[in-house]
C-alpha cells in the first residue's frame, strides 16, 4: 500500500520548479515557495490535506485550482504540495460523480428540483463551456454551488482527521521502529555470540 502511495505521490506531487512555471502565481512565486511551506510537519500536512480538498471539489476548474491551492496556502500556514495534489480528487472521473452527488445534496437542503439528468447528458455530450455557464445561469445553479459547498466541507474535515491520524501513527511507528532496533543493537552488543557475522540472531 505505502508502495502504491509512494508512486501516486511521485507521479502527482509539484515540484517548486513547476510552479514557477504556472505564470499566474509568479507574482507571489517568492512566497509559495517559502521554505516552511514545502516542510512536512503535524500542522501543514493535515491543513495541507484539508485545503486541497476544498479547493478542489469546490472549484473544480483545472488550472484555477492549483492556483487558488497555492495562495490559500499562504495564510493557512498549509503544505504547499500536499495542498496542490489534493486537488486532484477532483478530475475527468470523478467530476461527474461529485457533481451529481452535489445536486442531489443542494437539492435536499433547498428544496430544489434541480434536474440531475441534465447535467449526465452535459456530460456525455461533451457539452462547450457557452453551454454549462447557461446551465449555470438557470434555477439549477443554487443547488450545485449549496452542495458543493457542503461536500467540499465534509471531505476536508474527514481529510483533516485522517491525515491528523495517520501523522500521529507514523510517528509512533517509526519512534518503535527505532527503539525496537536500538534494544537490538544493545543485545547484540551484550550477547554477541547469539550473533552471526551478518547480524542475525542465530536462533
Amino acid at each position: 500500500m505505502f508502495a502504491r502511495i509512494g508512486g501516486w505521490w511521485r507521479k502527482h506531487a509539484p515540484t517548486r520548479e513547476s510552479l514557477e512555471e504556472v505564470r499566474w502565481l509568479r507574482p507571489f512565486a517568492h512566497r509559495v515557495l517559502e521554505p516552511a511551506l514545502w516542510r512536512f510537519t503535524r500542522r501543514s500536512v493535515p491543513r495541507g490535506v484539508a485545503l486541497g480538498l476544498i479547493v478542489g471539489i469546490f472549484l473544480m476548474i483545472p488550472g484555477l485550482q492549483i492556483i487558488g491551492a497555492c495562495l490559500l496556502a499562504l495564510p493557512c500556514r498549509a503544505n504547499v504540495p500536499i495542498a496542490v495534489a489534493g486537488t486532484f480528487l477532483s478530475n475527468p472521473a470523478t467530476t461527474p460523480f461529485i457533481l451529481y452527488l452535489s445536486l442531489i445534496v443542494g437539492n435536499h437542503f433547498i428544496h430544489s428540483t434541480a434536474d440531475v439528468g441534465t447535467v449526465m447528458v452535459m456530460i456525455e455530450q461533451g457539452a462547450s463551456i457557452g453551454e454549462w455557464l447557461g446551465w449555470l445561469a438557470s434555477s439549477a445553479a443554487p443547488a450545485l454551488v449549496l452542495g458543493l459547498f457542503v461536500i467540499s466541507v465534509v471531505c476536508a474535515a474527514v481529510g483533516y482527521l485522517a491525515a491528523a491520524f495517520f501523522w500521529r501513527w507514523w510517528i509512533a511507528h517509526k519512534w518503535t521502529l527505532r527503539t525496537r532496533q536500538r534494544i537490538e543493537a544493545a543485545h547484540q552488543r551484550a550477547h554477541p555470540d547469539h550473533y552471526d557475522e551478518h547480524g542475525h540472531h542465530r536462533g
